[in-house]
């Protein structure tokens, strides 16, 4: 598997982002034609060579003229859905986008949609958070990993004022990665658009082994003279096996929602694109019986699917988690039985053997009109379609 591997020791932001990429093999005037394919007139790109403490950097700037400060997230939407980026890019952008408006309406009091994007809905970061995306996605990166963030120090001008480093939002984006403070005297190191590219985009740590094929540099604003100011990303051959993938694991422990209740939030969480849903039974403070709430997801999947959590439950926080899973094969085949259609599930075994799962409701439906027990139509069901 081709994986990148981000090594923010002097932070991330977006232009750092795809100036690396760039550096490990982008197409450089796939770039300059990007504004243009995003409806964005008049902004040109510069990509320049430069040194970073000695070590050679690209560096990219947008040239915008005067657009509007900021916007809501709808609109950012509708810039992204009419450019005609693969749907997978548009997928992981809006998810990117969602989860910084997320992060600030937290914050503020109030929900995504209200929220006003200042310098994450001007232009360069909209280039930055899509240029990233698609990028990555034209270099035929599966997965991203990445590595220990150093979040700088002291303070940050911002539209709200001057901010601690990292910018509240920021930090809030990076909840359950691995940051650090400092370097002393750095500033600002992380941006909002580049925690945002880490949270949706980053499967986790660099694994322990790993093939490189290329590495590059990309430069930040700042120069400092004993360090160089970069994101180092490395693309490598991961040896992952194709039927392993990594998940996010929310979950939630509840003692004040009625069972019933629990149950409609757990199939709302399903027909929203939950991988799966399990509601276990617990103990909770004083002897309290509970019920754990799990929501097995996608990473695209998992910001989205915690804002339902939390909303059509009486949930006031979630942990996440991030779990690797194994899927063995599946197929659903139709099969007939005493003159009837059944569907059923059939997955094939790692010794290359198949078993079969005929689904209740048919077993039930065809049991019900032949007179036969629901295991004779089970069983036979499951041998037809080991055969198929």
């Amino acid at each position: 598997m081709r994986a990148a591997i981000f090594d923010p020791f002097s932070g991330i932001a977006g232009d750092m982002t795809i100036a690396a990429l760039l550096d490990v093999g982008l197409d450089a005037e796939w770039l300059r034609a990007l504004p243009a394919r995003l409806g964005l007139d008049g902004v040109t790109v510069q990509i320049r060579d430069v040194l970073r403490a000695g070590i050679s950097c690209k560096k990219v700037d947008f040239d915008i003229p005067p657009q509007p400060h900021g916007r809501h997230i709808h609109h950012i939407r509708e810039i992204v859905a009419k450019s005609g980026v693969p749907e997978q890019v548009r997928i992981r952008a809006d998810a990117a986008f969602t989860a910084i408006a997320t992060a600030e309406g937290k914050l503020h009091g109030q929900p995504p949609e209200k929220v006003h994007l200042h310098e994450v809905g001007a232009v360069d970061a909209i280039l930055d958070v899509v240029g990233a995306i698609w990028g990555l996605s034209l270099l035929d990166v599966e997965r991203v990993h990445c590595g220990a963030i150093s979040l700088g120090d002291g303070t940050v001008k911002a539209a709200h004022g001057v901010l601690p480093v990292p910018a509240p939002a920021t930090l809030k984006l990076l909840e359950g990665h691995v940051v650090r403070p400092g370097p002393e005297g750095s500033g600002e190191l992380v941006t909002p658009t580049g925690a945002a590219l880490v949270r949706v985009l980053s499967s986790g740590p660099p694994p322990v082994a790993y093939t490189p094929i290329r590495s590059g540099f990309g430069a930040g604003t700042k120069d400092f003279k004993d360090r160089p100011n970069a994101l180092r990303v490395v693309i490598a051959e991961v040896g992952v096996r194709d039927d392993v993938e990594e998940l996010v694991q929310i979950a939630s422990d509840l003692d004040d929602m009625s069972p019933e209740y629990v149950a409609a939030a757990a199939e709302l969480l399903r027909d929203a694109g939950a991988l799966d849903v399990v509601l276990l039974p617990t103990t909770m403070k004083k002897g309290r019986l509970g019920t754990r709430v799990e929501v097995l997801a996608r990473l695209a999947d998992a910001d989205r699917l915690e804002e339902l959590l939390l909303v059509q439950s009486t949930a006031i926080g979630v942990r996440r988690t991030l779990v690797a899973r194994r899927a063995l094969p599946r197929e659903v085949v139709r099969v007939e039985i005493l003159g009837h259609d059944v569907s059923v599930k059939v997955v094939t075994l790692p010794d290359g053997r198949r078993r079969g799962k005929p689904e209740f409701s048919e077993v039930h439906r065809v049991a019900l009109a032949t007179g036969r027990s629901f295991q004779d139509i089970f069983v036979l069901a499951a041998g037809a379609a080991e055969r198929v």
